[in-house]
């Protein structure tokens, strides 16, 4: 995956051409996403997403997706290490203390997200006014991103 971004980026960094095609395709995808959420209207259907699996089935796929996200294996190469003295004995247990606290944390402030979600998901999804005015916040989101991305320069 690394050489396949690191081939990619020196595709898009030797081709003018190229860079822009991908640019200007994210940002019509932008559009394309803020369009949608503008037309949509009504309440939320959770439903559908209620019935998908077990508990233990969603927490399994998070679990699978934060260990397949190259974003955390980067962030630990690159900001735990700073904690570490430059002449450890031992690094690598170090690392893993450090790690273990970094995950411990993030569950803790994750679960309080859940919670706080889950106490407030009956009043935002029973609210229409709530909902069309969240829907045109992430509508004027995703322009801004694809305007901000239009003027991108390489």
């Amino acid at each position: 995956m690394l050489a396949a971004t690191v081939g990619l980026a020196a595709l898009l960094n030797a081709s003018a051409v190229l860079f822009q095609t991908v640019k200007y395709a994210g940002v019509l995808y932008l559009l394309y996403l803020a369009w949608t959420m503008i037309r949509e209207h009504g309440a939320l259907d959770l439903s559908a997403r209620s019935s998908q699996g077990s508990a233990g089935r969603v927490i399994f796929k998070a679990v699978l997706i934060n260990l397949l996200n190259p974003k955390l294996t980067l962030f630990f190469f690159a900001f735990l290490p700073q904690f570490l003295g430059p002449h450890e004995a031992k690094p690598v247990p170090q690392m893993l203390l450090l790690s273990a606290v970094f995950m411990l944390l993030t569950f803790a402030v994750f679960a309080v997200y859940g919670l706080l979600a889950a106490l407030l998901r009956e009043k935002v999804i029973s609210r229409p006014r709530v909902i069309t005015w969240m829907r045109r916040s992430i509508a004027g989101a995703l322009v801004l991103f694809a305007a901000k991305l239009a003027l991108v320069e390489r």
